[in-house]
This record gives structure tokens, C-alpha cells and sequence, in this order.
């Protein structure tokens, strides 16, 4: 948070407790009055009176200058906004390890789900294209801002089958990227990379240009499970995901079950895409002011109270 006349704030706090201060007195002195007039009646109605009212009002009164105040300031705050140029290429595997069902119901099934969920919570007027690799990469997707076609796209993504060309598919990505902008490429495979360029090599390069990268593991290490229609175990190479991440600027979540891989895709969708950037908030306070202002000056005459 930065204030942008500092002096300006430190007076509405004053202002603040003086406020509330003189509003508090205002119903003392009522109160004290009304014990010096000679009706019983009138004392009696005085004494009758809840204490809570005039307190509340002061709090509010103050409240309302306060935030004036604070608006005259100039108040500048730190907050994520979703950025408007933003470009994200999902890099999803489907060569044969992700037939293994380690990830239940199988890490295809497990990662079809999630990048449904990925477009569906990414901020409207991001431009979500898809890449799906086994043995080669394939370009499934252009950029786009129409979720609805996005989300159609993926049903023409291939079935799990073949080798892994991961660093194929990160090149591949890179081409659909625009020049500028925020560029982002979610990359999701258990990480054993056997076929085409390497990837860290192309992580590396990627990352020279500004392009993030963000890599999700699939799957488990030890699963006692077989690779359908192999011999191999399935497995994931976390260290490999975690240097491509980091050539990357970005960073490695390791999922190990279908409802963590949607929420893992939830939070990229919000972080992958949204920027912190320092948002005035002097308007939205100011109308925050004269809405409890006039709020308290209602209350007041509905309650009696008005000074």
C-alpha cells in the first residue's frame, strides 16, 4: 500500500476522532441537561434513553470521515487484477504413460477433467490455445478467447498412445505465443521425456524470452503399476518437471489424484494469468464515505439523534 499524501491521512484520523469525539459530548450534554430540568417527566424519559445509539452514530460518523479522508490521501494498493493481453497454451501428454491408472480413474481421464476446469476459471479475455505430444506434438488449438471453443477443442484431442517428445511440444507452444504480453505455458506430463529436442533446452530459450512456464506432474513413483501394454513402470520425473519450471520463471505442482489435479488447474487458471498491480482506490473510498455519511445522518433522524 503507498499513500500518496501522507499528511492528508494523518489529518482525517484526526478529523476522525474529533468527530466522533464532539458527537459523543453533543449527547452528554443532552443527557446532562435533562437531569437539571425540574419534570420528573422529562427526567424520567431522559434516564429511559439507551446509551448504544449516540455510541453507534459516533462510530459511524467517524468512520465516514475517516474514509473521506483516506480517499483525499490517495491510497494506492497492491491487488491481482487479471491481465488483459494474457495468452496460456496447454501442453497436454498423451503418449501411452498416460493410459497408467496410478491416477485414478487413468492420468488421461485425470487431466482432460482438470483442463476443462483450467479454461473454465481462467479469466474472461484470456486466449487459451492446446497442444497435445506423445510421439510428435500436434497443434490442437490456436489461441483463443472463446471458452466454448476452447472447451470443444479438447474433445479432439488424441487418445494416450506413443512415445513423450516433451521438448517438442514446448517449441510448438512457444511458435503459438504472441510477441508480447503476458505468455504463459502450462505444461502437464509425468515428465519422462523420450523422443525429439530436449526440453530443458528449450525451457531455457523460452524462458530468455519471458515466456513462464508451468509444470504439473502427473502420477506417482512407486505404484507397483505397469504401464498399459508395457513392462515399464509408471513413473514421473519430478526433478525434470521442477528444472523446466524454473528455466521458466514458473513453478511445479506434483498431483496424485483427479480432485487435486482440478484444483491444481483452478489455481493456475487464477495465478498463470493475473498480475499484482498498484489499483487506486481513492474513488471507491469516497463513495464508501458518502455512503456512511448519509447513512449515519438517517440514522440519526430516525433515532432522535440528530445533531
Amino acid at each position: 500500500m503507498s499513500v500518496a499524501h501522507p499528511l492528508t491521512l494523518v489529518l482525517a484520523c484526526a478529523l476522525a476522532l474529533g468527530a466522533g469525539a464532539a458527537l459523543v459530548r453533543i449527547e452528554n450534554g443532552r443527557r446532562k441537561e435533562a437531569f437539571e430540568y425540574s419534570s420528573l417527566t422529562f427526567l424520567l424519559d431522559a434516564t429511559r434513553v439507551a446509551v448504544w445509539p449516540a455510541r453507534l452514530i459516533a462510530v459511524a460518523l467517524a468512520a465516514g470521515v475517516l474514509l473521506g479522508g483516506i480517499a483525499f490521501a490517495g491510497v494506492r494498493l497492491t491487488l491481482p487484477v487479471p491481465v488483459r493481453d494474457g495468452t496460456v497454451i496447454l501442453c497436454l501428454d498423451t503418449s501411452g504413460s498416460m493410459r497408467s491408472t496410478d491416477v485414478e480413474p487413468s492420468r488421461e481421464a485425470a487431466v482432460r477433467a482438470a483442463a476443462r476446469s483450467f479454461i473454465r476459471y481462467a479469466p474472461d479475455g484470456t486466449h487459451i490455445g492446446i497442444v497435445s505430444f506423445a510421439t510428435e506434438a500436434e497443434r490442437i488449438q490456436d489461441p483463443s478467447d472463446d471458452k466454448q471453443t476452447v472447451l470443444q477443442a479438447l474433445d479432439d484431442v488424441p487418445a494416450a498412445n506413443g512415445a513423450t517428445a516433451i521438448g517438442d511440444a514446448l517449441a510448438l507452444a512457444g511458435r503459438m505465443l504472441p510477441a508480447r504480453g503476458r505468455r504463459v505455458i502450462v505444461l502437464v506430463t509425468d515428465g519422462v521425456n523420450n523422443r525429439g529436442a530436449d526440453p530443458l533446452d528449450v525451457a531455457q530459450a523460452l524462458g530468455a524470452r519471458g515466456i513462464g512456464i508451468f509444470t504439473v506432474g502427473v502420477g506417482t513413483n512407486n505404484s507397483g503399476l505397469a504401464i498399459p501394454g508395457t513392462e515399464e513402470e509408471a513413473s514421473i520425473d519430478e526433478d525434470a518437471l521442477r528444472a523446466i519450471a524454473s528455466s521458466g520463471h514458473g513453478s511445479y505442482t506434483r498431483t496424485v489424484n483427479a480432485a487435486a489435479i482440478t484444483g491444481t488447474f483452478r489455481n493456475l487458471a487464477r495465478d498463470t494469468v493475473w498480475e499484482r498491480k498498484r489499483v487506486d482506490v481513492s474513488l471507491a473510498l469516497a463513495a464508501a464515505s458518502a455512503g456512511t455519511m448519509l447513512a449515519t445522518l438517517i440514522g440519526s433522524a430516525l433515532l432522535g439523534r440528530f445533531p
